[in-house]
């Protein structure tokens, strides 16, 4: 049997719908079946070559409104499929909003020995497939091109030609065609004219952070530990510390990690400091990072704000992983 590429459908701009072509933003996330998608895609026969497709609509969802249940639900999915000896590599279609934090928990929890020998490749669109002129098909094509080259392998999103290492993607523009951005990383290629071109290697896997597999893993995502991003700006006197510290109303879960996104190399407003440093005193782990969309936090020479450790991480990826690194201390408690 030919070895497969499995097409995942998870909603999103690339499976939208609106009630006029000429209409690019006032349109509904997640109508189009992933199956329609893939049988009006021209040329896909000729990408996929000797291998053969297979397709499954896990969800069908905007991803703003994802949660980590549908994340939970999607690593099972892509781990099963990768598993399977019949299997090439795995392509994801997918909102634009959240891309890069379901590409984060996917590069943090599906096991290293899966992603060394195959590719998982998401894939998007900014324009609705009823659109005039949609980008979902080109970027479909295009991930269906890297999927299926000899050696992929690692996490990866294909956007209008370019290839990023998808545990590094960051959406930097809110409409744009092409709007996502490696920051340092750069690019791991580009697909032209329906060939990949290859500018450095294979995504690596992301780097152990103490969290290598999760045991005992949650299997409701409300059952992970709440997390929640505080930025520091002007004014910022820690007011919504001490209101995430207070006593939670009935239903909600109490939270037990702050991810500061801290102004510059990770500063923050001395009311701020010291509204975190009492949560720190009340048993919630605080960690920093930076709100800048480029670099990472450089540890102080005189110690400042050391108190909280640094997460070379944008903040909304810091927030996954300090909640991978929480459940994990926790069920190994």
């Amino acid at each position: 049997m030919a070895d497969s590429i499995v097409y995942l459908g998870t909603g999103g701009t690339i499976a939208g719908s609106a009630s006029s072509a000429q209409d690019n933003l006032s349109y509904t996330s997640g109508r189009v079946p992933l199956g329609d998608l893939l049988a009006a895609l021209p040329g896909l026969p000729e990408r996929l070559g000797t291998h053969a497709m297979l397709h499954e609509q896990v969800f069908q969802e905007d991803s703003k409104d994802m949660d980590l249940s549908h994340w939970q639900v999607l690593a099972a999915r892509v781990a099963h499929h990768l598993g399977s000896a019949s299997v090439r590599g795995v392509v994801i279609t997918h909102g634009t909003d959240t891309l890069e934090e379901t590409a984060f928990y996917l590069a943090r929890t599906l096991p290293a020995s899966l992603l060394a020998g195959k590719p998982v490749v998401m894939t998007c669109a900014m324009r609705p497939a009823t659109s005039l002129s949609p980008d979902g098909p080109q970027n479909l094509r295009d991930a269906t091109v890297v999927a299926a080259t000899s050696g992929a392998h690692g996490l990866m999103l294909v956007c209008q030609g370019q290839v990023l290492d998808g545990a590094q993607v960051q959406k930097i523009h809110p409409y744009q065609l092409n709007p996502f951005d490696a920051g340092d990383h750069g690019m791991v290629g580009v697909v032209e004219e329906t060939q990949l071109r290859l500018l450095g290697g294979w995504p690596r896997p992301v780097p152990d952070r103490a969290v290598k597999t999760l045991a005992g893993r949650p299997t409701s995502g409300q059952d992970f530990p709440r997390v929640e991003i505080v930025f520091n700006h002007n004014g910022a006197d820690g007011a919504i510390v001490r209101a995430l510290c207070a006593p939670p109303s009935q239903g909600d879960a109490p939270v037990q990690g702050i991810v500061l996104a801290g102004t510059g190399n990770g500063t923050m407003h001395r009311g701020l400091e010291a509204a975190l440093r009492a949560a720190q005193s009340l048993g919630v782990t605080v960690v920093r990072t930076t709100r800048c969309a480029r670099g990472r936090v450089l540890p102080r020479a005189d110690g400042r704000g050391e108190a909280f450790p640094i997460l070379e991480l944008s903040p909304v990826k810091a927030r996954i992983e300090l909640m991978l690194q929480l459940a994990a201390r926790q069920a190994a408690a």
